[in-house]
């Protein structure tokens, strides 16, 4: 080992800092766990493992990116569509067959591992929609410190609206290790962020705001953000945090992206095979890419786990149609589809007309602040 200067935390215990990020990474989970957790160490591991998880984004690149949310040196992808996908998994696990049938990509099949070196983007159209589908390499255990392109293949991860995250009969268990793998590289799947907001101040300190029980004392949450740079800010905790919370809160890389999960090729499972992952709490959907057994499911899966919905525009002059859709979000309101028209359509525009779905009669005079609804035909006015 090769050591630098010293490293002296508050709680007055020195230990050396070390040149090679992933020796100092070691050297403080090595003291995280031979230090017993109480009250009175509590101050002393969240410092710990502050400093760890500030180590661990530098290691992956993502320390100097938190504000353009990339990480890791990836590939530069083009996204298109109405929403991108990435496909992850191990190698082998069929990734490339099933975006050829879901897609107009030509993703080379192959039975060896490693067949896929680069990202081969495709195109699926569904419900109106175009969705972008990026088969990326497979991604390997070890994939979060670099193993087999795993720093890009996170990359690439981390810029999807969505992840199909999927292995085969014969390795169900590498869904868990595949999202083990993108938590440590800062991607939280089906999950939501902490309820914790910072406001960064010139002065003042550090000042902890909270209506409900901390299982963490208001120090500890004040030495960890100073550890991570908040020398002065306010602080506000909406629901009960662990370190874990109050980690990726501070840290401000974290991406939060739903998922589904997938074992493929169904059509060569022996006998009467039940899937489950109680450690991941994972629900997994079977198809075989090959025979086509469970894709249609799997595309109304991914249609709704994106929250889509097609919105239908209606001409100055024309009847309520079904003619010309537009794809929006749910939870969208008329303006956010008015603006993916035109740019100053809000500028020329003020209220809709509406018929369908959301209107109480039709032709309904609405104002764009209105939600938009699947199947909701407009007409802007």
């Amino acid at each position: 080992m090769s050591y630098g200067r010293f490293l002296c935390l508050n709680s007055g215990i020195i230990i050396p800092q070390m040149n090679d990020i992933r020796e100092q990474i070691e050297s403080i989970e090595k003291e995280i766990r031979e230090t017993p957790y109480h009250k009175g160490t509590e101050h002393h591991i969240g410092k710990l493992r502050a400093r760890r998880a500030r180590l661990i984004d530098k290691e992956l690149g993502l320390e100097a990116k938190k504000t353009s949310g990339g990480g890791g040196g990836g590939y530069a992808i083009k996204k298109q569509g109405d929403a991108t996908v990435v496909l992850v998994g191990p190698p082998s696990a069929g990734k490339s067959t099933l975006i050829n049938k879901f897609t107009n990509a030509e993703s080379k099949v192959a039975s060896y591992a490693f067949t896929t070196v680069s990202v081969i983007p495709g195109m699926l159209k569904y419900q109106d929609a175009y969705i972008q589908i990026l088969d990326v390499p497979g991604l390997l255990e070890g994939a979060s410190e670099g193993k087999g392109h795993g720093k890009e293949v996170i990359s690439v991860a981390r810029g999807a609206d969505i992840l199909l995250i999927m292995t085969d009969v014969e390795r169900v268990v590498f869904l868990g290790k595949v999202k083990d793998e993108l938590n440590k590289s800062g991607i939280r799947i089906n999950s939501v962020p902490p309820k914790v907001t910072i406001v960064k101040k010139n002065y003042g300190g550090v000042n902890i705001v909270t209506n409900v029980k901390q299982p963490l004392a208001k120090s500890t949450i004040a030495e960890m953000a100073r550890e991570f740079g908040l020398r002065n800010a306010d602080i506000t905790l909406k629901e009960p945090v662990n370190f874990e919370d109050i980690i990726d809160a501070f840290s401000g890389n974290r991406v939060y992206l739903p998922a589904i999960f997938i074992i493929n090729k169904i059509d060569q499972e022996k006998g009467d095979t039940r899937y489950t992952d109680t450690d991941h709490d994972i629900n997994i959907l079977k198809i075989s890419a090959e025979t086509g057994t469970g894709l249609d499911k799997l595309k109304k899966t991914l249609w709704d786990k994106l929250g889509l919905i097609r919105v239908f525009l209606v001409g100055p002059d024309e009847k309520p149609n079904l003619d010309n859709p537009i794809i929006a979000k749910s939870g969208e309101n008329l303006a956010k589809v008015a603006e993916k028209l035109s740019t100053d359509i809000l500028e020329r525009k003020k209220l809709a007309k509406i018929w369908g779905n959301g209107a109480q009669f039709p032709g309904q005079e609405v104002p764009l602040t209105t939600p938009a609804q699947e199947g909701m035909q407009v007409r802007f006015i």
